[in-house]
């Protein structure tokens, strides 16, 4: 209540509160991966302040903002629902609302209550969790079964060290490489580890990274040369990706033949019949770099048409 001198009764004078802090994702082209949320699970925006004598709104608590990359996915940590997702730098996303600040007693007063004695409580505080999720952004993603020369192929167009072995799922986590092309000009390229049939369903690493797929412009199927049926494993990676998503099919594909130096012109010329129609390809070898400029070619093209 107001009270000052000569004025003993100076009728309802209680401010609002300050609302609750909101927690906030920004968008940081500087950030490539979630490695700096690992170990920062609790994330806490401020208490909003008490209203005051003299109308006085109460102190907004303090807002947090959490830098993430470019390409993350906010998921409900509960249903897995989507949420938001932040593509741009700077973008900003409330992922925690605040609670809203109680109302003062000065919102309650009237001519048949000249002097109310209570206020609106604020909201309390709100919790709860998200997921967030990665994807990886790049010009050209490689899409083949495991040990197709994927990881030897970015290996050979980029400064990119993946892990190479001669065994399957050999790569565990997206590997991107930048590829000089002609000059000054270059595009992004991403090694997607190895799909298997079932994918889709989740099965080999399935889900894990089929999401990473999404984002890329061009997609480059990798199917090695001595593969019973190009034809046919090209399919059955075609198959996967439409049960995952159906909209990559309005991708642009390309078709890399590795592991080519084991084959001559006559073999190659007789191989051409096991070719999937309406893709362009290309007969390649990372090892003996063999054909990697006419793909660079193939892949620039596809970018800018």
């Amino acid at each position: 209540m107001r009270r000052e001198k000569y004025i003993p009764k100076g009728g309802p004078d209680g401010g609002d509160g300050g609302r609750g802090g909101h927690v906030i994702l920004r968008g940081n082209e500087q950030h490539w991966t979630l490695l700096h949320l690992k170990y920062r699970k609790h994330i806490k925006a401020g208490h909003g302040f008490p209203g005051s004598g003299n109308q006085k709104t109460g102190k907004q608590g303090e807002d947090v903002y959490v830098d993430v990359p470019l390409g993350t996915v906010i998921r409900d940590g509960e249903t897995g629902e989507f949420i938001t997702e932040i593509t741009e730098h700077g973008e900003e996303r409330i992922v925690m609302q605040g609670g809203k600040g109680g109302y003062g007693n000065v919102h309650f007063k009237s001519p048949t209550n000249q002097a109310p004695d209570y206020a609106q409580p604020g909201e309390d505080l709100r919790e709860g969790w998200v997921v967030l999720e990665l994807k990886v952004m790049a010009d050209v993603g490689l899409v083949g079964f495991p040990n197709a020369g994927k990881s030897t192929l970015l290996a050979a167009v980029s400064a990119a060290k993946p892990e190479i072995a001669d065994y399957a799922f050999t790569t565990l986590t997206p590997n991107l490489g930048i590829v000089d092309y002609r000059g000054d000009r270059s595009f992004i390229m991403a090694d997607i580890p190895g799909i298997i049939e079932g994918a889709h369903e989740g099965k080999g690493l399935g889900l894990r990274f089929l999401r990473h797929i999404e984002r890329n412009s061009v997609l480059l199927f990798v199917v090695p040369a001595d593969a019973p049926s190009i034809r046919q494993q090209y399919q059955t990676l075609v198959h996967e990706l439409q049960s995952y998503n159906p909209e990559l099919m309005d991708k642009q594909r390309l078709l890399a033949i590795s592991k080519c130096d084991m084959l001559d012109e006559l073999m190659m010329e007789q191989m051409k019949a096991d070719i999937p129609d309406n893709i362009p390809y290309t007969f390649i070898s990372s090892v003996a770099q063999i054909g990697l400029l006419d793909l660079k070619d193939k892949i620039w093209r596809a970018l800018n048409s």
